[in-house]
């Protein structure tokens, strides 16, 4: 029997995903939580083969998180979950040996195939994402569905993007917007961090590609 912890913030999304694992043959969820500071309260006393985890939580970077993981239970097994095509995060991840990268709208068969391939000592990850890119510098523009757009990014992130694609300055997004400098600073690296492009050209890219701008 697998034995499988879930961390997730969308709480439906969460309490699903236990639901339809604990009707699976040889798996059994043994705890969930919806923040990554309840989950380093729950890993020291938990039984777990298989840690199936967010890749965005809101109270946690995730690398920040991952490496507190590592420092409670150092050869857990981990499958992240996420709703990005992008590779930037599995560069940013692969080196602290996850097992495997599952995009969200993954069916409960393949999310079963994936956990009884990494309870098997082996890797799983998305067909949708190119994994033999690894090692290399990641450049990808994702496409996503347009309904998952709001999901992934705030209302203030999609109101900078767009205000970005115009050619707007920072001070001048600052300004338009009543934030500060660094405040706009910190959410343009946001965006280009959570899209997974390089630079500016990168997120416009991102938006004429998923329709937010023209």
């Amino acid at each position: 029997m697998i034995k499988v912890f879930v961390t997730d913030d969308h709480e439906l999304y969460l309490e699903g995903v236990c639901l339809l694992l604990n009707k699976q043959e040889g798996i059994s969820v043994v705890g969930h939580c919806l923040s990554g500071k309840e989950l380093l309260q729950q890993l020291p006393i938990t039984e777990i083969d298989i840690l199936l985890l967010d890749v965005h939580l809101p109270d946690m970077e995730e690398e920040e998180l991952i490496i507190s993981i590592r420092q409670v239970k150092p050869d857990l097994k981990i499958l992240y979950l996420t709703m990005m095509r992008g590779t930037r995060y599995i560069h940013k991840l692969i080196k602290y040996g996850v097992q495997g990268y599952l995009l969200k709208n993954a069916g409960i068969e393949e999310l079963k195939n994936a956990l009884l391939t990494i309870g098997n000592g082996g890797q799983y990850f998305s067909k949708e994402v190119n994994i033999t890119d690894v090692d290399t510098d990641f450049r990808n523009t994702i496409t996503i569905e347009d309904k998952q757009v709001n999901e992934i990014l705030s209302k203030r992130e999609i109101e900078i993007l767009k205000l970005i694609c115009k050619e707007f300055s920072n001070a001048e997004i600052a300004e338009k917007l009543f934030l500060s400098i660094s405040t706009v600073e910190t959410h343009r690296k946001n965006l280009i961090a959570k899209l997974g492009v390089n630079n500016t050209v990168g997120l416009v890219k991102f938006a004429i590609k998923n329709n937010i701008i023209d």
